[in-house]
């Protein structure tokens, strides 16, 4: 039972308990801030609510006026997480009923995204660009991210032990902690844990980079603190000198996905190789590329049809 926590007790301050007894030292670093963060939105919001008064009306008010100032998703986001620690005050007794049942969650029209990629030509060029020297530097992480396709921190805790070059695969089953004070840490979802197949070009280059490294620290890991914003400017540089577009190191992974379904690679395919969750994160992911494809398709279906 939370600490001097009673019906009368305000709801933010049971929530901030709520948090600590139960999110601390059970999630991610990453996971942990949002908690905070919807804490702090409570507070913000409705600073005299007690938990006494949670009835569906009120709850439903607070979720209109974060939605107010959030997309639909966000909203969502922030429902889910209040509504364990609001469940559990149902079962000690602190409400009455769930005042999150039969919540309606709005938000504003999310703005347009499009996300950006290189065609292959650009990124031919980019690689074509790169000082690959017989140290590992940002410029081989850029190299391994671009040919795989894998998120940021996953890239940072490949070690040398990750590769088989006998099989030309890659296995990725951790990330670094570059947002704490590093060291590995677990993927982002089971999904995540994978083996991935590399090109001929990645097994040659990299059997000759990783020789005499330790088998099992990160091989892009020097010690120091490592920010994402640094090989951003490493890749923006490059991306100036070549007179293509600029983009992040996350575009890369989007580069990545978008060649294999220009290629005709399966949905399923792409999405086991990214380590998504479900075929339903890369589907709206790449949308707008999907779309391009099936206008395809349906030149490919006339064509064939008008031949019969």
């Amino acid at each position: 039972m939370l600490n001097d926590i009673n019906q009368s007790s305000l709801f933010c301050d049971y929530y901030k308990q709520w948090v600590e007894v139960y999110k601390k030292g059970a999630i991610r670093d990453a996971t942990m801030s949002k908690y905070l963060m919807t804490h702090k939105w409570v507070e913000r919001l409705a600073p005299q609510l007690r938990v006494s008064e949670l009835t569906r009306t009120a709850y439903q008010q607070l979720l209109n006026d974060y939605a107010s100032e959030h997309e639909r998703q966000t909203t969502l986001d922030f429902h889910h997480q209040l509504k364990g620690a609001i469940l559990d005050a149902v079962d000690e007794g602190y409400i009455e009923r769930d005042p999150t049942r039969k919540a309606i969650i709005k938000g504003k029209t999310p703005r347009a995204k499009k996300i950006k990629y290189l065609n292959q030509f650009e990124l031919h060029t980019l690689i074509a660009d790169l000082d690959l020297g017989e140290e590992a530097n940002w410029d081989w992480f850029i190299l391994l991210v671009a040919k795989t396709g894998m998120r940021f921190s996953e890239a940072l805790a490949i070690t040398p032990a990750d590769f088989n070059f006998a099989r030309q695969t890659l296995s990725i089953s951790k990330t670094w902690d570059y947002k704490g004070d590093g060291g590995f840490l677990p993927t982002k979802n089971s999904s995540s844990v994978r083996k991935i197949q590399i090109d001929w070009q990645i097994v040659v280059k990299f059997a000759e980079l990783i020789k005499g490294l330790p088998e099992n620290e990160p091989i892009f890991v020097s010690g120091s603190k490592i920010y994402n914003s640094t090989v951003n400017s490493v890749l923006t540089r490059h991306c100036k000198a070549c007179g293509i577009s600029e983009i992040s190191i996350h575009g890369l992974r989007h580069t990545h996905a978008s060649l294999l379904l220009f290629a005709g690679v399966s949905i399923a395919s792409v999405a086991r190789r990214l380590g998504h969750a479900s075929m339903t994160t890369t589907q709206k992911t790449y949308l707008h590329i999907i779309q391009e494809l099936e206008n395809k398709d349906v030149d490919l279906v006339m064509r064939t049809l008008s031949g019969l």
